[in-house]
């Protein structure tokens, strides 16, 4: 689930270097997939096969793709860029152990949600022993607008960056539960920031749900936030045993204190 978008080259402006875009479009169909050849790529993205092995060839040479069986795939130098860049990052050091805490107490998958370019990113994810599997991967962008993670972020920022980001990103449907009325948004953003809390129910995926708590700086604005998530007729009992706002509003509340202290 991803809904980053680059666009064609010829459709950026001047100050953008065009055989950058380029490049990144190639990157981002192969990460959609194991691996991928030449006429493949170039049909997806409508260039020339002369193009695409231009660009996979530079790619290989400075080993970000690796070439296997006349195919293409990345390697697994984005992965050490990306850990490299996190681990310099307090918030996921600070709130590695709260989140294996909370995955083991709920059963169920607890993660930090961060904002980034005006999406949110899933800076980390633990699950519990009780979870098969984890729908969306550390990394992952998706709407602020569909996520609980993202709605208790929305909920604290500066009113003008919220009404940048819904300008600039809409309300994309994702499902029929997503909410696409910005007027019933912006109460729902009210509510969470009223009670420090929100819900996704089926919004960002159908048979999931997630509670989320948001993580604040020394302003108030929002940094992040705590999340739990799981299969939707699982959360739907568990919620009427577990006080899950309490239990992820606590495990935010300790990860900021430490973070701003």
């Amino acid at each position: 689930m991803d809904d980053r978008t680059i666009p064609p080259a010829e459709a950026v402006d001047g100050r953008t270097a065009r055989t950058t875009v380029t490049s990144f479009r190639v990157i981002e169909a192969l990460e959609g997939r194991d691996s991928a050849g030449v006429t493949e790529l170039a049909e997806e993205l409508s260039l020339s096969k002369g193009t695409v092995h231009k660009h996979l060839t530079t790619l290989r040479e400075l080993e970000y793709v690796v070439a296997e069986d006349g195919e293409y795939r990345l390697s697994l130098g984005f992965l050490g860029l990306g850990t490299s860049v996190r681990g310099r990052m307090d918030l996921y050091e600070i709130s590695r152990d709260h989140l294996e805490n909370l995955a083991a107490s709920t059963g169920e998958v607890a993660s930090v949600m961060i904002p980034e370019r005006r999406r949110g990113v899933y800076l980390s994810r633990v699950r519990s022993e009780e979870t098969d599997s984890v729908a969306l991967r550390e990394g992952e962008r998706v709407p602020l607008t569909a996520t609980a993670g993202g709605k208790v972020i929305l909920a604290y920022l500066p009113e003008e960056e919220r009404e940048r980001i819904l300008d600039e990103h809409g309300l994309p449907a994702l499902t029929e539960n997503t909410t696409t009325d910005r007027r019933e948004l912006l109460e729902e953003l009210r509510t969470a920031r009223d009670n420090r809390f929100a819900h996704d129910r089926g919004e960002l995926m159908t048979d999931r749900h997630c509670v989320a708590a948001p993580i604040t700086g020394a302003d108030n604005t929002a940094v992040g936030a705590v999340t739990v998530s799981g299969p939707a007729d699982r959360m739907t009992e568990k919620s009427a045993r577990a006080d899950f706002p309490s239990i992820v509003g606590s495990t935010a509340t300790a990860i900021q204190n430490r973070l701003v202290r």
